[in-house]
């Protein structure tokens, strides 16, 4: 293989707000986290239990401005980009941290819905975002499949 591929997956809950902060050029950054869990069954007791594994996420200007528009605490998310490791300093010691910068996003569920239109009956609109700044909503009753 000639080249290198560093691409993370994540469907996960947000555990805070999205937290932005704007530039003077006009460009923003939002940041927030995601909990994943992994739940097993303990093979000796037969109790069930869950893993939870917080990742820093990190959105850039137009689609971090949708972020903190759509997204609130506990939404679910799909997520789609790069692994980085930064390396920061707080009081004189240095400290590292490993961030999700994403590429592709989908809104798997929102409390703040961008289309009101849709009725309780229905099934929720889900609606993707990626950094060319599209935004598609997906919704079940527009597809043809006969399932």
């Amino acid at each position: 293989m000639a080249g290198t591929v560093n691409k993370a997956i994540l469907i996960g809950h947000l555990g805070d707000e999205v937290k932005m902060h704007y530039f003077e050029g006009g460009n923003a950054i939002g940041r927030f986290p995601i909990a994943t869990n992994e739940t097993y069954t303990n093979r000796q007791t037969g109790e069930k239990i869950t893993n939870t594994e917080w990742h820093n996420i990190v959105v850039r200007n137009k689609l971090a401005e949708i972020c903190d528009k759509y997204l609130t605490k506990g939404d679910k998310v799909y997520i789609e980009g790069r692994i980085k490791n930064r390396q920061y300093e707080v009081d004189g010691q240095k400290r590292y941290t490993t961030e999700i910068q994403v590429q592709d996003m989908t809104f798997l569920s929102t409390k703040k819905d961008p289309n009101t239109m849709v009725s309780p009956q229905q099934s929720q609109p889900q609606q993707q975002v990626n950094n060319n700044e599209n935004i598609k909503i997906v919704s079940s009753e527009d597809d043809d499949l006969p399932f």
